[in-house]
């Protein structure tokens, strides 16, 4: 697919702006900062693209709002009695210093137990504490696919997980391959379930259509509450997400 990208200063907002072999545009706006992307397909004007921007500006201001509004964890240091969330729910770091296997634990549902070699860097804890949220949230996953893909009549021949810089899940719908965002192995289990729910459902309609959320409201009536927790609960810091 043969793309070309530059920027537009629209009504005080610098734009992305992203030519595509695509046949309908789209806007969206991005944490952390409230990025704004049009995605249109290649004959569109710049003054086409502005009159769709002018067109969705009261949208627009109200999604970067959310996003300044919306608590943000400071960077991570992984130190003793540092605030870390697991299925939405906040616990407090404790770093044990072992020869044995490095691991995690949840200990008396309050804290979160690293267990870590003497001397171990930054960055080694994270990809152990990374690992740890990865694994927990592969197996959250594999059991809602099996109960929501039958109940769509869908099938998809191939899932992941990695940390995503600006969505929670994307479809690729050629391939049938979702990828879900490394983050939600933090935020409550139902956000989880709207992100593989609304991912599926892209096998049945490719746009954020009339149709799309008819088919969101038919199989899980209550995912716009979900959409909002994944909006008000603490983000991670910004090397994550933008």
């Amino acid at each position: 697919m043969i793309s070309n990208k530059y920027q537009l200063n629209i009504s005080g907002f610098t734009v992305d702006v992203v030519h595509k072999s695509i046949k309908n545009l789209h806007i969206g706006v991005y944490p952390p900062s409230g990025r704004v992307r049009i995605a249109v397909p290649n004959k569109v004007t710049d003054e086409a693209i502005r009159l769709a921007i002018i067109d969705k500006l009261p949208w627009i201001k109200r999604k970067i709002n959310q996003f300044e509004l919306q608590p943000r964890q400071s960077k991570r240091e992984l130190i003793n009695g540092e605030s870390h969330y697991f299925l939405g729910q906040r616990y407090r770091l404790f770093i044990v210093e072992s020869n044995h296997k490095n691991k995690v634990l949840i200990r008396n549902n309050s804290f979160i137990d690293l267990y870590v070699k003497p001397d171990t860097n930054l960055s080694k804890r994270e990809k152990v504490l990374s690992d740890w949220y990865r694994n927990n949230l592969k197996n959250l996953v594999k059991p809602l696919l099996e109960k929501w893909q039958p109940k769509l009549g869908v099938a998809v021949n191939d899932w992941g997980i990695k940390k995503m810089k600006t969505k929670w899940g994307s479809c690729n719908i050629k391939a049938k391959r979702i990828w879900l965002n490394l983050e939600l192995a933090k935020k409550p289990p139902q956000c989880l379930e709207y992100v593989i729910v609304h991912e599926l459902v892209h096998l049945l309609e490719r746009l954020h259509s009339g149709r799309f959320n008819a088919l969101m409201d038919m199989y899980l009536p209550n995912w716009r509450q979900y959409r909002k927790t994944l909006t008000t609960e603490p983000m991670g810091h910004c090397d994550w997400v933008e």
